[in-house]
């Protein structure tokens, strides 16, 4: 099961892709990473589905990592008498509290606190972008506002204020149920929704506790604003690019991709890039020319990883979408530009052993022309380093701990055995040429470079290089 790209792909599991075939053949395509959305389905879904993926990681003994990813607080209008209305630029429009069906003139909005935070002039953004409100009055439990860009709105229409840091917590009564029940199943990621401030980050963090690793989504404009903070204390991004493109102007969105991506690379944590990357391939079996860019953009700036949503969930052509994003990144990647670029980004080191030996196994690396690098890891943190160096050969990650391996399976370069014990550097060092051979990496005669922390069991201790040969 060795891949022959750097980049990592994330499918969402969904109607279309929850059999057991079908996620099989999702994963044999290219998966790497398996979604679970928990702003659609039932837990009993999701528990099936979490099954499948360890029983085909059982059948191909590849480490799979499973991400929970949850709905997050969702604003939203109430109902109208007959369904929907319609807005016409320039009228008022009120949001109150009063539970009365709505009508051309106003509709309930059940958010008391987001009702008392409002500012005058501040932009009500509804239905993703298509309806704009500008606040004019502020009253007692209701606000007055000036329609700016009109339309139909229908029934229970979602609702984002770009502006304000809103009072509220990411994590809702709801992300807590789908954050124990995903704990207790044994996700090995948790995608935190509705991040704006460190202190969300910091609330979950303390729920989780440790149990799978936490993917902060970077979807709203204060998040962008403390964007340092956040990506310290997550361990790994998203780049959740639906949100961001509603409530920031889509001129800015490239910009702030390269952004998010280059301070992950510098602060070496794990990126992602989602949303809308194969679109059209929801309904068609090949993408647009722009489309298959914007996976090569997100490549060329170094992301560890790519993700389909719909496309794989709901899409009439699930596998193929995998399989043309793995064709794309593989094309990408035999650029000869794309190394260059790899070479050129090369980010301050830490003063510490781990930074300097994880440094130095990419250069011993390219001047032996070693067929691989392997990392003995107990944390990953060894991984994590040596993938934050982009070297030219891939990464194997021999972690003590099949936890481990399931969620460095997100990390770019890397190709994740289950685990393995071992006693001494010369039992890594065997191990390690067994598998290099094994698995396609190296052949007999080749070199490896070998990192690991003696002694072993200590996390973030890698001291040791050797060079090996198979």
């Amino acid at each position: 099961m060795k891949r022959d790209r750097r980049a990592k792909i994330v499918a969402t599991l969904g109607p279309a892709s929850s059999s057991a075939t079908m996620i099989e053949q999702l994963f044999l395509a290219g998966a790497d990473v398996f979604r679970l959305n928990f702003s659609h389905g039932t837990h009993q879904d999701h528990q099936q589905r979490y099954q499948i993926i360890r029983d085909v990681e059982k059948k191909w003994n590849r480490p799979i990592g499973i991400m929970l990813d949850l709905q997050g607080p969702k604003l939203r209008v109430g109902q109208f008498v007959n369904s929907a209305v319609t807005l016409q630029q320039g009228q008022k429009f009120k949001l109150d509290l009063k539970t009365d069906l709505g009508s051309a003139e106003r509709v309930n909005f059940p958010h008391a606190d987001i009702l008392a935070a409002l500012k005058l002039g501040t932009d009500l953004l509804l239905d993703d972008g298509k309806i704009r409100l500008k606040v004019q009055e502020l009253g007692k439990n209701e606000v007055t506002t000036t329609v700016v860009i009109g339309g139909k709105l229908s029934d229970r229409k979602g609702v984002n204020i770009p502006s304000l840091v809103l009072p509220l917590s990411a994590l809702t009564k709801k992300d807590r149920e789908d954050l124990s029940f995903g704990l207790d199943l044994g996700v090995d990621w948790v995608a935190l929704s509705f991040v704006q401030r460190p202190e969300d980050v910091i609330e979950a963090a303390q729920i989780i506790n440790g149990r799978a690793g936490i993917i902060v989504k970077i979807e709203k404009p204060s998040a962008v604003d403390r964007l340092d903070e956040l990506v310290k204390l997550g361990q790994a991004v998203m780049v959740a690019r639906g949100d961001l493109g509603v409530e920031m102007p889509p001129e800015s969105i490239p910009a702030v991709q390269k952004k998010i991506i280059a301070t992950c690379r510098r602060l070496g944590k794990p990126v992602i890039v989602a949303t809308q990357m194969l679109e059209s391939m929801i309904q068609a079996p090949a993408p647009t020319r722009a489309e298959a860019s914007d996976v090569a953009t997100a490549v060329y700036d170094g992301a560890d990883a790519v993700m389909l949503s719909a496309e794989s969930a709901s899409g009439s052509y699930p596998t193929e979408a995998v399989a043309m994003m793995n064709r794309i990144i593989m094309h990408t990647e035999s650029d000869p530009l794309y190394r260059r670029i790899m070479d050129a980004q090369h980010f301050e080191l830490e003063p510490t052993a781990s930074d300097a030996i994880t440094a130095a196994a990419a250069q011993v690396a390219h001047t032996i022309s070693a067929a691989a690098i392997v990392t003995y890891t107990a944390s990953g943190s060894t991984t994590l380093r040596a993938a934050r160096e982009r070297p030219e050969v891939p990464i194997i990650c021999l972690p003590s701990d099949i936890r481990t391996s399931r969620r460095l399976s997100l990390l770019w370069g890397t190709h994740c055995v289950y685990h393995i014990e071992a006693d001494t550097f010369g039992q890594v060092i065997e191990k390690a040429s067994k598998i290099a051979l094994q698995e396609g990496f190296a052949k007999p005669g080749q070199k490896l470079v070998v990192t690991a922390g003696v002694p072993f069991g200590t996390p973030g201790s890698t001291n040791t290089l050797r060079i090996a040969q198979v």
